[in-house]
């Protein structure tokens, strides 16, 4: 997920965002969700590559040009939440040639899922919200070579923290709020968050990927009627 505090209730115009009322007095938040995300690449491991370990496939990946030697992956594999509000979204591999091999195909996983998490970083910049900088946990963040495809993608500098589980860490930061053991959010958050090694976008990387990225984009609208007929078929 892409995931921004905000000091004032901005919703995205037609709904492609989640608004909620934040934990932290007077907050709210915004947050663009993708249903399978590093769930693309557990299933990709698990059903061409189980005998491999993930480190692996990121060095595959890794010794692979960017955009896989024209093949982009479409993650909705289990359909979609943002920008695309479609239970019968499906997953695609475009642009398979004999020249795809597992690293092709792993690069292009890891590729499709960051251009999913840029859809919804977009939005945000449409609300007027353009971070100069985020963090980065869950894990994509352990893979050096995707933490760098989400780096040129986002076109921003990611960074991770002292834990990979942020979602865990923000919990367990709140309660110790609740319980009295720091007097706000802000303060627990300066003692308990250490920032541990930045990636930083690359030159050649953002200009590749901005050329890629429109070609991600014009994928679901050309695919659209064709997920749903199979979703059909399948019923």
């Amino acid at each position: 997920m892409v995931f921004t505090a905000n000091d004032q209730y901005q919703p995205e115009p037609d709904g492609r965002l989640h608004t909620f009322c934040h934990a932290v007095p007077g907050q709210w938040f915004h947050m663009g969700v993708m249903l399978s995300a590093a769930g693309g690449m557990r299933w990709l491991h698990d059903a061409v590559a189980a005998g491999s370990s993930y480190d692996q496939l990121s060095d595959l990946a890794a010794a692979v040009p960017r955009g896989a030697d024209g093949l982009v992956f479409v993650p909705y594999l289990t359909g979609e939440r943002h920008p695309h509000p479609d239970p019968l979204a499906r997953g695609a591999f475009v642009g398979l040639t004999l020249r795809s091999g597992l690293g092709q195909l792993v690069r292009s996983v890891m590729e499709g899922v960051a251009f999913g998490l840029r859809d919804n970083l977009e939005l945000l910049r449409g609300l007027g919200v353009a971070p100069a900088t985020a963090a980065i946990s869950g894990g994509a963040s352990q893979s050096p070579v995707w933490r760098q495809i989400l780096t040129d993608i986002a076109g921003i500098p990611l960074y991770t923290i002292n834990s990979s589980e942020g979602a865990a860490l923000g919990a367990a930061i709140l309660a110790a709020v609740g319980a009295g053991a720091w007097p706000d959010v802000p303060s627990a958050c300066n003692d308990l968050i250490r920032q541990v090694d930045v990636t930083h976008p690359a030159a050649a990387g953002v200009a590749d990927y901005e050329r890629l990225y429109p070609i991600y984009r014009g994928l679901y609208p050309a695919l659209r009627q064709s997920f749903a007929e199979l979703a059909a078929f399948e019923g």
